[in-house]
């Protein structure tokens, strides 16, 4: 079943699809895309139970992967780098392990394609917290989230989510079937497939405890082309923190 993709494009040039993270939207990296749209047709997309994209009655890595490849079939781009942040780099890394033809150069953005722990159960239950039904505001909804979710930072970046339809609240992403699929989507990539041997860089913020040294033998495993650059004093939305930095680096790494 094709899963319909929302997305944005801007630019010409070598395509370059863009990948955002769990809970996020094709805006989040928006700064990243207007500092690369000058030199590559930009392709900024919402992941499936996110942002504008449908929702479906599952989640994980693979069917997201393939709801990409399906995308790029029905816009007719048989091929484009890949740039994927968290979540949003776990579903470029399935999508260049699954049909590495799609896939040009790839950059992941602080994910390694391992099984991870649980982390976000406090962000479910910050999302839980808020009644629907029963907030008048914006404010409201931060208020209630606040004893769950401590950084403001992190509120605000979730309450992106909510939005008001014919005078109700709702939240964009699918956060029934988030919640109950969360295993599927910190599971490891697919480690049966054969290594995808193109240029991978992983860009790792240096605070941030996402990409680990232990992750490098199985990285290296399926994605033997790999390099890695460190950007300083920076956490896990390290694209949001240094984006010119961050651009640079990419820039550089998909031109050579």
């Amino acid at each position: 079943m094709t899963v319909p993709i929302f997305h944005r494009q801007w630019g010409e040039g070598e395509p370059v699809v863009l990948i955002h993270g769990l809970f996020g939207s094709l805006e989040n990296l928006g700064m990243i895309s207007r500092l690369l749209k000058d030199d590559f047709a930009i392709y900024a997309l919402d992941l499936p139970n996110h942002g504008r994209s449908a929702h479906t009655d599952t989640a994980s890595i693979p069917a997201m992967a393939d709801a990409v490849m399906a995308w790029m079939e029905a816009i007719n781009l048989p091929k484009a780098h890949f740039l994927g942040h968290s979540l949003g780099g776990k579903v470029s890394m399935e999508l260049a392990l699954r049909d590495p033809s799609r896939v040009d150069k790839l950059v992941i953005a602080d994910i390694a394609p391992v099984a991870y722990e649980r982390r976000h159960d406090e962000v479910f239950g910050g999302f839980r917290a808020v009644d629907l039904d029963r907030i008048a505001s914006r404010s409201d909804a931060e208020q209630a989230m606040a004893p769950l979710v401590a950084l403001e930072s992190t509120r605000s970046f979730l309450l992106k989510n909510l939005e008001k339809i014919n005078n109700k609240w709702r939240w964009r992403i699918h956060l029934d079937v988030l919640e109950r699929d969360y295993h599927h989507l910190i599971a490891a990539n697919s480690a049966h497939l054969p290594p995808f041997a193109r240029p991978t860089l992983f860009m790792k913020g240096e605070k941030s405890n996402y990409i680990l040294p232990e992750h490098r033998e199985h990285t290296l495993t399926l994605f033997p082309e790999a390099s890695i650059k460190i950007i300083d004093n920076t956490e896990h939305w390290l694209h949001a923190e240094k984006p010119d930095i961050f651009a640079g680096i990419v820039k550089r790494f998909l031109v050579r």
